[in-house]
């Protein structure tokens, strides 16, 4: 199904943006830059709710496994750059 739309406002910094693209040729017209930047929404929408989701898989994950400390942590980093420096 094909929706047309008859009138879109953008504010003027967005309006001179889409009409730089389309000058350049990256864009035939404005509808064409229009539907783009819509096309690219449900992905922009599904990332906050997917790092949301990774968040609390990893709260989850250190509940089930333990956590480390931060000294924990910089031990093994301090660990590793020592183990790579003896290679040399």
């Amino acid at each position: 199904m094909l929706f047309r739309m008859y009138n879109v406002t953008l504010p003027p910094d967005l309006e001179c943006f889409a009409a730089e693209l389309v000058a350049e040729v990256r864009y035939s017209d404005m509808s064409d830059v229009v539907c783009i930047g819509v096309a690219l929404l449900p992905r922009a929408e599904a990332e906050p709710t997917a790092f949301m989701a990774s968040l609390y898989e990893a709260e989850a994950e250190g509940e089930r496994d333990g956590f480390f400390t931060m000294d924990e942590i910089a031990q093994e980093m301090y660990d590793i750059i020592e183990a790579k420096r003896q290679r040399r």
